[in-house]
């Protein structure tokens, strides 16, 4: 063998280990995602007293499934109801649209979506405009006098 060919092997052979040595994670950070589990987890959204029977009030909460590195973006918000003494309904602030926010409107008891039209039923169905589906429901329990949601990842559905 000539020490052109061993250079050329050597050199051939150093690459595939370099590029293993960075593929390999790379693929691992594309893929992982895909095989994590997103398990929801109750958290407290204040005590049932904090609530009035029949209103709607927004209530600010921090995804405990997002990354430690997601900052802000982990911060979201949810619409609930106090349904009476010890019923309670809760809604994703995503309209099932395209994910904007949707508002809650007290005087005509109706969710709206500025982006693209959309307006729910205080119930979370669809009342007009493009959303598929009604607004995403909570879990919600109450347990030692606290209300407690059980967060998700939240699916938006991508249709026009």
């Amino acid at each position: 063998m000539t020490r052109r060919r061993f250079l050329e092997k050597l050199c051939i052979g150093l690459s595939g280990v370099c590029a293993a040595i960075l593929g390999i994670p790379l693929v691992g950070f594309v893929v992982a995602p895909i095989f994590r589990k997103t398990t929801g987890k109750w958290i407290s959204v204040g005590n049932i007293t904090d609530y009035e029977v029949g209103k709607t009030v927004s209530v600010a909460i921090t995804d405990p499934s997002s990354l430690p590195w997601a900052g802000i973006t982990a911060k979201s918000a949810l619409w609930l109801r106090r349904v009476n003494d010890v019923d309670f309904i809760a809604f994703s602030v995503n309209c099932t649209h395209l994910g904007c926010p949707v508002r809650w409107l007290q005087d005509a008891d109706l969710f709206m979506c500025p982006c693209h039209g959309g307006v729910y039923y205080s119930d979370g169905t669809v009342a007009a405009g493009p959303p598929p589906k009604p607004l995403i429901r909570y879990d919600v329990r109450t347990a030692n006098g606290q209300v407690q949601i059980k967060t998700m990842a939240i699916p938006i559905t991508t249709t026009l």
